[in-house]
C-alpha cells in the first residue's frame, strides 16, 4: 500500500511539472496604456503642455506652481502667460503693444485689491467697488455726466461751453491701452463746498500701469480739476461716464446708452455700474434733491505727460 501511494504520487507528479515548464512566465513587463508605452518619450516637464495648462489657472495658483521648482518657475513666469491671464480676468481684447511693465506685475496691481484712494487718500476713503476694465485706443475721451448720446460734440469746442451746454468736457493726450474703473464712495473734503457735510460718489479710472509709476507713487503726481458745473434742479440719479470719443457711434455703447436696462428701478438705490468695450458709466438712483455739484478731474504723468487717471465726482447740493 505504500509503494501504490507512492507510486501514485510520483505518477501524479509528472503532469504538474510538465505543466510548469509549459506555463512558465517568460517577461516580467507590466501591461502599459498606450500614452506609456515603451515607444514613447513622455515627459513630466513639457514646457508646451504647462504653458496650456497654465492659461486656465488664476493668479494665486500661478505663483504656487510657480514656486515649485526653478524649472516650473521659469515655464509660469513667462510673459506670455501672464499677459493672456491678464487679458482674460479683465476680460478685454488685446491692448495695444505698448507696455512698458512686465505682465505679472500688471497682474498683480490689478487683481490685488487695491483702488487709489488706498494708495495715496486713505483718510477720505469710505466704500468702493471694482467695476472692470476698458480700453482706449484713441488718445481723446469724453467725461460726461449723462447717460444720453451725446450730440454736436466738436473738438475744438472750449471746455466751458461744452460744460454748460453738454455736462461734458473732452480731454485729449490721454494715455491708450487698458483702464480699470473703480466707483468711489469718499468723505467731503474731496471737494471745494464749504457748506457740505456729507459724501461724494466718484468714477475713479487709472490707466493699468498708474499704480507702478513712480511718479503716483511718490506722490509727485497730483489730480487737477478740469471742469466742473451745477445741476440746479431735482437730479434723478448721480451718474458718471468716460468714452473714448473715437469709439462714441460703436455698437459696443449701446448697453451703455441704454441705461434703463441696468440703472435698476427708482427705488432702488443701490450704485450701478456698466463697461463696454471702450466706455465706462455708473448711476446711483437719488431720492428728492436740489440738485448736484459734478467735477472733472485729470492726473499727467509729469506737468507735460500724459492723462494717466481720471475722476468724476458729483455731490449733492
Amino acid at each position: 500500500m505504500g509503494r501504490s501511494l507512492r507510486s501514485a504520487a510520483s505518477d501524479g507528479d509528472r503532469p504538474a511539472k510538465r505543466m510548469r515548464r509549459t506555463t512558465s512566465i517568460c517577461s516580467c513587463s507590466s501591461p502599459r496604456p498606450p500614452f506609456l508605452s515603451p515607444h514613447t518619450n513622455f515627459n513630466w516637464y513639457e514646457e508646451d503642455i504647462w504653458s496650456e495648462i497654465a492659461k486656465l489657472l488664476d493668479g494665486k495658483s500661478l505663483v504656487m506652481l510657480a514656486v515649485t521648482n526653478r524649472w516650473f518657475h521659469r515655464v509660469i513666469m513667462d510673459d506670455t502667460i501672464w499677459k493672456f491671464v491678464t487679458l482674460r480676468d479683465l476680460q478685454i481684447p488685446l491692448p495695444p503693444p505698448r507696455v512698458t511693465y512686465r505682465w505679472n506685475k500688471l497682474y498683480t496691481s490689478a487683481f490685488n485689491g487695491s483702488h487709489s484712494f488706498m494708495f495715496r487718500q486713505q483718510e477720505k476713503h469710505i466704500d468702493w467697488m471694482r467695476i472692470g476694465a476698458f480700453s482706449l485706443d484713441s488718445s481723446v475721451v469724453l467725461l460726461a455726466e449723462r447717460l444720453t448720446f451725446p450730440r454736436n460734440i466738436k473738438k475744438d469746442d472750449a471746455t466751458e461751453t461744452m460744460l454748460q451746454s453738454h455736462g461734458c468736457c473732452l480731454l485729449d493726450n490721454v494715455r491708450t491701452g487698458i483702464w480699470i474703473a473703480d466707483l468711489q464712495l469718499v468723505r467731503c473734503p474731496v471737494c471745494d463746498l464749504n457748506t457740505c457735510d456729507g459724501t461724494m460718489q466718484t468714477l475713479d479710472a487709472r490707466h493699468i500701469e498708474l499704480f507702478l509709476c513712480e511718479g503716483y507713487q511718490n506722490g509727485s503726481w497730483e489730480y487737477q480739476v478740469v471742469g466742473s458745473h451745477d445741476i440746479k434742479r431735482q437730479a434723478n440719479g448721480a451718474a458718471g461716464a468716460i468714452f473714448d470719443f473715437t469709439h462714441m457711434k460703436d455698437s459696443s455703447n449701446t448697453a451703455v446708452f441704454d441705461y434703463s436696462s441696468w440703472i435698476g428701478r427708482p427705488n432702488d438705490w443701490q450704485p450701478k455700474a456698466k463697461t463696454a468695450l471702450h466706455a465706462v458709466a455708473v448711476n446711483t438712483n437719488l431720492q428728492e434733491n436740489e440738485g448736484l455739484h459734478v467735477k472733472y478731474h485729470a492726473m499727467k504723468a509729469g506737468a507735460d505727460g500724459e492723462v494717466v487717471a481720471i475722476r468724476i465726482s458729483q455731490q449733492l447740493l
